[in-house]
This record gives C-alpha cells, structure tokens and sequence, in this order.
C-alpha cells in the first residue's frame, strides 16, 4: 500500500509593494504574527475573504487575523500559488 500525501501547502510569493513592506517589519512579534498569517494562508488560500471588485482579473483576497493584527492582501493563481500584493501588521 502506497503512502497517502497530504495536502500540498499553496506557494508564497511577493509582489514588489509587499517586498517592500517587509522591510519595514523589524520587531521579531511583528515577523512571528506575519508568519503565522501566511502559514495560514499557505495551508488554506481560500480563507481571505473576496474583495469586491473587477472579475476579469484574479480575485484579490483579504485576510485579517484580529488577534495578531496581521493583514494581508493576496491573490491565488491557478496553479494555487498565494501572490502576496500588500502585508503588515496593523
């Protein structure tokens, strides 16, 4: 019998406004909180909610989390990879 695989995490990626962002981000609680958020994102690209908007482009997603006051702005392409447009602890 063949092992079973688990789900495939989504891959993480940045635009360049977010990139920036990072940079900014220099408290080790601030870069806990934002990993946990795209941990959670990576796992589940659906759990953003859609922002309402135009739908002949990719659907942009927010995803906020009040207890760590982390939100992030993304879009998932079809190969399931989260493109990561905005981040940052609020």
């Amino acid at each position: 019998m063949a092992p079973q695989r688990g789900l495939r995490r989504a891959r993480i990626a940045f635009s360049d406004s977010a990139a920036k962002q990072l940079e900014n981000v220099t408290s080790e609680a601030e870069i806990h909180a934002l990993d946990r958020a795209l941990v959670v994102v990576s796992v589940d690209p659906d759990v953003g909610e859609p922002i309402p908007g135009d739908t002949a482009g990719p659907q942009l997603r927010e995803y906020a989390d009040e207890v760590e006051r982390v939100r992030l702005l993304y879009w998932v392409t079809v190969l399931r990879t989260s493109l990561i447009y905005g981040s940052g602890c609020v």
